[in-house]
């Protein structure tokens, strides 16, 4: 059993010290250092709003693979109704989300880690598309 612990020890080293070398020698991914922009980007935000960004995210990319048709581009957590945020959850009942030149209600509940970085769990619900002459009084704005 030690063994393996030291194994697995001397491992995580070497991957840390590749990481730490890929960065002072230049050849650290374009990606990598991109990830670490956002998230300290994030992490200036209040941990609400930092909560409500990251669920958001993960609803436009949910909705964008489940429904093919569908190109997400803007969602509003709070458009019909007010959010509700307990702990690292977020319940968004009167959320909306444009798609091309149409905005649909839609409903979600996301749970995301404590740092509010990286999402637990999310699910939604899809509803009809927002008639336009709704849309000004919902913060829900033209492409």
């Amino acid at each position: 059993m030690q063994r393996h612990t030291l194994l697995i020890l001397a491992a995580a080293m070497a991957i840390a010290s590749s990481a730490a070398e890929a960065k002072r020698s230049g050849t650290e991914t374009a990606a990598a250092r991109d990830k670490g922009v956002r998230e300290n980007e994030m992490l200036e935000l209040d941990p609400t709003a930092r909560i409500e960004q990251r669920c958001n995210a993960r609803g436009m990319g949910e909705v964008g693979r489940d429904h093919r048709d569908m190109k997400p581009d803007e969602l509003v957590a709070y458009a019909y109704k007010d959010t509700k945020i307990t702990g690292s959850t977020i319940k968004a009942p009167g959320a909306a989300i444009r798609s091309g030149s149409t905005w649909y209600h839609m409903s979600y509940q996301c749970e995301t880690t404590a740092d509010g970085l990286d999402v637990r769990s999310f699910d939604y619900s899809l509803g009809d598309a927002i008639p336009k002459d709704e849309w000004g009084q919902h913060y829900l704005v033209a492409p």
